[in-house]
């Protein structure tokens, strides 16, 4: 069934506005995808903290100018899905990839972030690399190291000289001469 041009105009208006707030997005294509795989699919990106979509080359074309992803979307050809976000691409990218290793339908195209093309080695190397999450706790641990060992150092002069204590006790070695 053809879209009318009242209709797909309304349509690249509301995708427009949707990319317009990302920053990352990973187009993919799929073959013979069914209905579970597809809602497993849409699952796993909005846990992400992504949306997801299935587009039309053309419209999609449209809909992204003026948007960071502009560049992703020119020039499609295919079937073709956008999985998008405006929070941390690292996170979309590990959902996608993690869904992919189990679903052999899906196949990554390119991605963008923050406006610089990524070709499909570089998706599955986004995949890997730590989250934000991750690189803010260790940002903290390298933080707090010194400032942990200091306190580990100073006390542990009062924590040996109890030890040594002990120890002279448990040997009775300060009892009283007779």
């Amino acid at each position: 069934m053809a879209l009318s041009r009242q209709r797909k105009t309304e349509k690249v208006e509301y995708l427009a506005k949707e990319l317009e707030g990302s920053t990352s997005a990973i187009i993919g294509t799929f073959a013979k995808l069914t209905v579970a795989q597809d809602f497993e699919l849409r699952k796993t990106v909005r846990a992400a903290g992504g949306r997801y979509r299935v587009l039309k080359n053309r419209l999609a074309e449209r809909a992204s100018k003026g948007t960071q992803i502009e560049a992703a979307l020119k020039g499609l050809k295919g079937v073709s899905s956008v999985a998008y976000t405006s929070g941390d691409p690292v996170a979309l990218a590990k959902a996608l990839a993690g869904w992919v290793t189990e679903n052999a339908e899906y196949t990554f195209k390119l991605g963008i972030v923050d406006g610089k093309v990524l070709g499909v080695e570089e998706v599955k190397a986004l995949a890997t690399m730590p989250g934000k999450e991750e690189l803010f706790s260790k940002l903290l641990f390298l933080i707090q190291a010194p400032a942990q060992r200091l306190a580990t150092v100073i006390n542990a002069s009062g924590r040996d000289l109890a030890v040594v204590i002990n120890q002279a006790v448990e040997q009775k070695k300060f009892a009283e001469a007779s």
